[in-house]
């Protein structure tokens, strides 16, 4: 275990008397900078799903996703740190398996989402391409990296949160930047890529990715701690980090939308049963009939079928499928969905019955990782509980974010981060106006230039255009989606409506500019 390479960080730092005497103290000074930060608090306001506003405070958010990830995460990690005593070659890892270390990444994981949850970022990504000319866009993993590696701060380090390394490499669920260095060689040509990586007309393409070119060296610097690993494969403790991510975002989301009273009982029952009665019919058909059939009961469950064996067949299963359809037809539909969420104890006493069950299932279900497929990390879960997981996250995809209600309500928050992109990036360029701009946004900018500076010096071919000019409209633009992702969601209305001249929340915004 190289436990030196682990614990060091990229500024060097000195621990007090009282941090010395602290058991594994790095680690533990980690876990408290992430939970600690503004950043880490601003996830209570900011969406997981369905906005609070639109339902209620038992809804979940950011930061109690975090907060549950962190505690499936923990229990996880001390299962497989107990069976590396043992050392089965599949769980050995470069550093083992701290469970402070995979706390710490679980806390941090979800730090850089914007305001709006996925909506949010894709809408930054397109922007971020399409009109900022930035390579790299947005994406919520590599925005978490950012804030650690640079945005945040602590004493004692000019930039960012200066976290180990171990933990730096746990946070990094897709471990390489949008150039793939290292990693679109090893699989070109290959039909089975990483998560993440998709081919396109041809080229490999990072669809999610942990660090922007301005991290770059940053990522490359902390994996060196585990020099074990490829390029694109996960540490041991992001494995865990990851999949208890899966775990409790497959288990919490049908416990929002149950109370919010949008999970439709007759809907789900409907195509469970559609699939379950007309299997053997729904498989023989081609797909251009599958699509022609898309409001079937059953045809929806049967295209996650086809997409899952397209996408993992490593471990893709027919019977184990069917298992999960049925297993989750009969607890979730046919249990759960089968009375009214009233917010009575008895039906809060159903929920919690429910959801702890699955949860410490699915704990249970994890077992090293097939050694000959790039999909997975170094854990998973059994070929059971995986399919169990796809169908309860196919649950809401399917009749949730599909509603038209959502999409409506989604369609006019894209137009409030469209409009706050456009407003920063021209009021930076006024000439007469710009010594008002917002004192932070300035200082994120400036951030950004400097890093595009040193990128035009050290690392010029991950950049396009190294001169000047270029520099600072990358700079401006990296720097307002930097400001513009820090907003929680009514941060991002207020300041919207502020804007537009429709604000009654002035002085409110004033506070978090």
């Amino acid at each position: 275990m190289q436990i030196d390479a682990r614990v060091q960080r990229r500024q060097p730092e000195e621990l007090d008397e009282i941090q010395r005497a602290d058991y594994n103290p790095e680690y533990r000074i980690d876990l408290e900078r992430v939970r600690f930060s503004p950043y880490f608090s601003r996830l209570s306001a900011v969406t997981q799903v369905i906005s609070q506003a639109g339902a209620s405070a038992l809804i979940h958010n950011r930061l109690t996703h975090s907060l549950k990830v962190t505690a499936v995460s923990r229990a996880i990690a001390v299962t497989v740190d107990n069976a590396l005593v043992g050392a089965t070659p599949a769980l050995t890892s470069p550093g083992g398996c701290d469970a402070v270390v995979v706390q710490a990444a679980a806390s941090a994981h979800d730090l850089g989402h914007p305001p709006f949850g996925h909506l949010g970022e894709n809408v930054l990504n397109k922007i971020a391409r399409d009109t900022l000319g930035l390579a790299d866009g947005f994406e919520g993993n590599a925005q978490t990296y950012r804030i650690l590696a640079a945005l945040d701060v602590c004493d004692g380090a000019s930039e960012g949160l200066n976290l180990t390394a171990a933990v730096r490499t746990a946070v990094s669920k897709y471990p390489w930047t949008p150039s793939l260095d290292g990693v679109a060689e090893v699989f070109d040509g290959a039909s089975a890529l990483p998560r993440g990586i998709k081919r396109v007309d041809g080229r490999l393409v990072a669809r999610k990715y942990s660090a922007y070119f301005l991290e770059h060296d940053d990522l490359a610097e902390a994996r060196t701690s585990a020099p074990g690993l490829a390029p694109w494969e996960q540490s041991l403790e992001c494995s865990v980090m990851d999949i208890a991510d899966d775990i409790a975002y497959s288990v919490h989301d049908v416990d929002d939308f149950y109370r919010a009273g949008i999970l439709s009982q007759v809907a789900v029952a409907r195509e469970f049963r559609g699939w379950s009665e007309n299997s053997a019919s729904l498989r023989l058909m081609a797909e251009p009939g599958l699509e022609v059939a898309e409001f079937r009961p059953g045809a929806a469950l049967e295209e996650l079928r086809r997409r899952i064996h397209r996408d993992d067949p490593w471990i893709a299963d027919d019977d184990a499928f069917a298992d999960a359809v049925a297993v989750v037809s009969e607890d979730l539909v046919e249990g759960l969905l089968s009375t009214v969420f009233d917010g009575s104890i008895a039906a809060e006493r159903v929920l919690s019955t429910f959801t702890s069950r699955w949860i410490a299932h699915f704990e249970r279900s994890i077992v090293p990782a097939p050694a000959d497929t790039p999909r997975t990390g170094a854990i998973t879960l059994d070929t059971r509980a995986w399919h169990e997981v796809k169908v309860l996250k196919f649950v809401h995809k399917h009749f949730i974010l599909n509603r038209p209600d959502i999409a409506m309500y989604q369609r006019g928050l894209s137009q409030v981060l469209v409009s706050l992109v456009s407003a920063f990036s021209d009021w930076l360029v006024d000439d007469h106006d710009a010594k008002r701009v917002p004192r932070r946004l300035l200082e994120m900018v400036d951030l950004a230039t400097r890093g595009y500076s040193r990128l035009a010096h050290e690392r010029p071919d991950l950049l396009e255009d190294t001169g000047a000019a270029s520099i600072r409209r990358l700079g401006r633009g990296r720097g307002v989606i930097d400001y513009v992702a820090s907003l929680s969601d009514g941060q991002a209305i207020a300041v919207a409506e502020a804007l537009n001249g429709r604000t009654d929340r002035l002085w409110d915004i004033g506070q978090s500019l």
